[in-house]
């Protein structure tokens, strides 16, 4: 199962790539409504789904959080220069802790509305406790499954609510994934409309030189790269604090070493995401899109307000329309669906949306004990 695993994901990575070179004015057409990396996440899904197989719990999982990922952040944050953040400044920050304080706040909202205009479902989610299993929910989001677990013990949620709301928030992020995807490629247009003029330079060349000047960049970038990668993956045994010291180490390398390559790292980071993109796709379960009518509607009624208001936000702040769908992955989706949500409109850009993640990791718990002590009130 495992051979098949990488094989799987070996050809949809190779399609990939072979799609994005191609100038057919169809394809161009297809993948500015479906972007490539969108169908790294769909194929593998497909392919087990009627292939009838489960490749949820293989050792490739463990690889790509193990290895590619953190090569992923590394290689994405050296291409990243201190004068491209500077450049960026605090408005993405402040929308995308906007788009965190609207998780966080909006589930306990619309509870207390329905205290006035559908007392049965404000009956269901305090009195009966239902909104232990919408905490978890607010932690997943922002912090991710450690945030999520923890939650989980904080407000004991019941182990089959639990597993009810897991399978709600798998459908939640697949849904908003494809949709953000979506919402990037045209964020362009959105800006003509809103008559928002906010760009960020170029500053990473497109093509890698293999010129006899260059090649011995491109070995010290990639020996360095391969060297920080073996010693994370052997001392640093916790996620989070793998994933900081890689994103901090990626931006000094990047920074400080003169002979560094920006466009390799930047090339690598990318076909890394697209293949965590591929991996994630094997987990992908088309069954788990059947659900209750009405946890669906109250799901997109809460997504849809954190997405409002962020474009609310944008609009106002004057801010390229691409910050609300990296802003909301990085919310929602986290450190892996992030840059390469990213990477549909810029790869370049994908180290702001791993800047973006990384706080939502480190402050989704904070988040979600926020939304406990405002059901303490509805309570």
């Amino acid at each position: 199962m495992l051979g098949l695993a990488v094989g799987i994901t070996l050809a949809t990575v190779i399609f990939i790539k072979f799609l994005e070179q191609q100038e057919s004015k169809l394809i161009r057409t297809i993948l500015d409504w479906f972007p490539a990396i969108l169908f790294a996440y769909v194929i593998p899904a497909l392919i087990t789904y009627l292939g009838g197989l489960d490749m949820s719990d293989i050792a490739l999982h463990d690889w790509s959080r193990d290895l590619i990922m953190p090569l992923a952040i590394l290689t994405v944050m050296s291409a990243l220069s201190f004068k491209q953040l500077k450049i960026i400044g605090i408005r993405p920050i402040l929308l995308f802790a906007t788009g965190s304080m609207v998780i966080a706040t909006i589930p306990v909202l619309l509870v207390w509305l329905a205290k006035y205009f559908r007392p049965e479902i404000y009956d269901l989610v305090v009195e009966q406790e239902y909104w232990k299993g919408l905490v978890p929910i607010v932690g997943s989001w922002i912090g991710g499954s450690t945030s999520q677990l923890v939650l989980k013990e904080v407000v004991e949620c019941p182990d089959q609510l639990f597993i009810t709301m897991l399978v709600m928030d798998n459908v939640l992020v697949n849904l908003w994934t494809i949709l953000m995807f979506q919402f990037i490629k045209k964020s362009d247009t959105w800006n003509g409309w809103f008559r928002i003029n906010d760009q960020v330079p170029d500053f990473v060349p497109d093509h890698v030189s293999t010129a006899p000047d260059q090649k011995s960049s491109l070995i010290i970038t990639s020996f360095i790269c391969i060297v920080v990668l073996m010693l994370s993956y052997f001392l640093i045994q916790l996620f989070l604090v793998k994933i900081l010291i890689l994103s901090l180490a990626g931006l000094l390398l990047g920074n400080f070493i003169k002979e560094w390559n920006h466009a390799l790292v930047l090339k690598i980071g990318g076909l890394l995401i697209v293949t965590i993109m591929a991996i994630l796709g094997l987990k992908l379960n088309f069954g788990s899109f059947l659900l209750p009518v009405p946890i669906i509607i109250l799901s997109i009624v809460w997504l849809l307000l954190h997405f409002l208001a962020m474009l609310a936000l944008a609009v106002l702040l004057r801010l390229h329309f691409a910050w609300i769908a990296i802003g909301s992955m990085a919310n929602v989706g986290g450190i892996s669906t992030a840059p390469a949500v990213t990477a549909a409109y810029n790869e370049e850009w994908m180290p702001y949306a791993v800047i973006l993640a990384i706080l939502s990791m480190v402050s989704g718990t904070t988040w979600g004990l926020l939304t406990v002590w405002l059901f303490g009130f509805l309570a």
